[in-house]
């Protein structure tokens, strides 16, 4: 609906919703359509207010687990999980969006540091996603020794190449599934409860 904006309230553009909400326009577009996200319309802009936004993120996470499963819906707390990326923005952007679904998130920024995490954490992790390529120790390595150390622990590859050969080689190890940069919320979610089998039958 056309209008002005109230100058007490915080308002995001289409583009900051998008990075916020680490979705799609097309899915955005979507949300406003079913009124699940609502929306001002200034000029030709959409303006969405960050508590409703926050507000949505909220009943995704709290929609009850005998209906069906929806995006950021599936999680469970207290699981934990390990994210290992020589990248800080992708260790920010996992933690962040984990911990959206109420998961227990660490991040290191290399393979040596994660195997540390590994033998040290009580209790044990319960999804390790990591980075393929990282300086030193890489992906590869990185899941042979997390196997030895815990041969059921389920991991998640990333991998800038979707056809990338490393990403077969680690699916032969026995990771769980492999994320292709870029990703987002709805895909990292999916993806973890999967994994660790939490997501609602």
């Amino acid at each position: 609906m056309a209008g002005h904006l109230p100058k007490d309230d915080v308002f995001l553009t289409t583009e900051e919703v998008l990075a916020y909400l680490q979705v799609n326009l097309r899915t955005v577009y979507r949300l406003i359509k079913a009124g699940k996200i609502p929306a001002v319309r200034v000029g030709r802009q959409w303006r969405f207010r960050k508590p409703d936004l926050d507000a949505w993120l909220q009943s995704q996470r709290s929609q009850a687990s005998g209906g069906p499963p929806a995006p950021l819906d599936g999680c469970r707390p207290n699981h934990r999980v390990l994210v290992v990326d020589d990248e800080s923005s992708i260790r920010e952007m996992l933690s962040k969006t984990l911990a959206l679904a109420k998961y227990t998130v660490d991040t290191v920024p290399d393979g040596r540091a994660a195997l540390d995490r590994l033998r040290a954490a009580a209790p044990s992790y319960d999804l390790l996603i990591a980075d393929l390529r990282m300086p030193g120790m890489d992906g590869l390595s990185l899941i042979r020794h997390a196997k030895q150390l815990r041969a059921g622990l389920p991991i998640i590859i990333i991998t800038g190449f979707s056809c990338e050969s490393s990403a077969i080689d680690a699916l032969n190890l026995g990771v769980t599934a492999y994320l292709t940069k870029p990703f987002h919320i709805p895909q990292v979610l999916a993806a973890a409860a999967k994994a660790m089998g939490v997501s609602a039958a």
